[in-house]
């Protein structure tokens, strides 16, 4: 569990494939977080394993990521030298200061306009069918694993204000027209959605009389 609040930017320095789909190697850029092998990290809002442990002196983080997960999120758009944001696993007594991430993303939008003024950047991205139930106005979203506010929604899309802290702490200032976003709606709303398409329509038949 995460909570869409970005740590660190770190650098992906080699993608190397492997039977299984590749070994992503990250630099961390002097980050002080100190994970064992077997712990979490959201790379971009995706939850990932560490497979090395850091602690023996490693310079770099390692991961190991399947075809599915390369497919199904931007980590397969990453070339060697990107940034990507980083966020370790929330323990349970630590601040919630985002929302409740699960780092698992459910797909990717394409970013279609960015309003790019430091007093108001902007960026909306166009949004896939099934995700669009649970992307409320106001309601929390994370976007390459940041947390962030709905600010609008159309019925194919959403749009985020991003405010001085986030662009600098975060990798959305990089995004471009025509980018992919890894989306993981809010999982409140999204739990909600799921039950009313499941057991509304039970609950709204007459009793029988």
């Amino acid at each position: 569990m995460f909570t869409g609040i970005i740590q660190q930017i770190g650098t992906l320095r080699l993608i190397e494939p492997r039977p299984f789909g590749v070994r992503l190697v990250i630099d961390p850029e002097g980050w002080d977080h100190r994970p064992k092998s077997g712990d979490s990290i959201a790379i971009d809002g995706c939850c990932l394993t560490l497979a090395d442990d850091w602690t023996t002196g490693e310079e770099f983080y390692r991961f190991d990521a399947v075809r599915e997960t390369m497919d199904k999120t931007t980590l397969g758009d990453r070339r060697e030298g990107d940034r990507v944001n980083l966020e370790p696993s929330l323990r349970a007594d630590a601040m919630l200061d985002g929302h409740l991430v699960q780092g698992h993303v459910e797909g990717t939008g394409e970013v279609t306009h960015i309003t790019g003024d430091v007093a108001d950047w902007r960026i909306t991205l166009r949004v896939p069918t099934p995700l669009m139930t649970c992307i409320v106005p106001k309601g929390s979203v994370a976007l390459d694993g940041v947390s962030l506010t709905i600010a609008d929604v159309t019925s194919d899309s959403l749009t985020v204000a991003l405010i001085p802290t986030t662009l600098e702490r975060t990798t959305m200032r990089d995004r471009g027209v025509g980018d992919r976003v890894n989306i993981e709606t809010d999982i409140l709303a999204r739990t909600v959605a799921h039950q009313l398409r499941c057991f509304a329509p039970q609950l709204l038949k007459k009793p029988a009389t």
